[in-house]
């Protein structure tokens, strides 16, 4: 993964991991491989864990432990009411960034495409 994929990622996947949250509860490694099952292949566990440490600082979500057949328990994050409301924002400032870069996009490809017209 390149270094700009990387750093945009930084800044999108708490949200990725609410979202995967709001449509079920699952422990860490569960959530590493369902992040993975949709296209991000390159994120690292220990960045999940540490990302579940903060959203579970910000109370964003519920914490139960779950015995293991393999182990110590596990903990089960569920998405709670907090993190319902941190989602819904993620989203709303998902869709104004992606239609403005998309208009940024538009744009640009226009004038290009308007610069390569009148040189030939």
């Amino acid at each position: 993964m390149g270094k700009q994929m990387t750093e945009m990622l930084k800044g999108t996947l708490e949200g990725i991991v609410l979202a995967l949250l709001a449509e079920q509860p699952a422990y860490g490694y569960e959530i590493t491989t369902r992040i993975r099952d949709h296209g991000f292949t390159d994120i690292a566990e220990g960045t999940i864990y540490a990302l579940l440490v903060r959203i579970e600082q910000k109370n964003l979500v519920d914490v139960e432990k779950v015995p293991s057949e393999k182990g110590p328990p596990r903990k089960v994050y569920t998405l709670n009411a907090q993190g319902r409301q941190e989602l819904e924002e993620f989203w709303k400032t998902w869709d104004f960034l992606a239609q403005h870069i998309a208009q940024l996009k538009q744009t640009n490809t226009d004038n290009k495409s308007n610069t390569q017209n009148k040189e030939n």
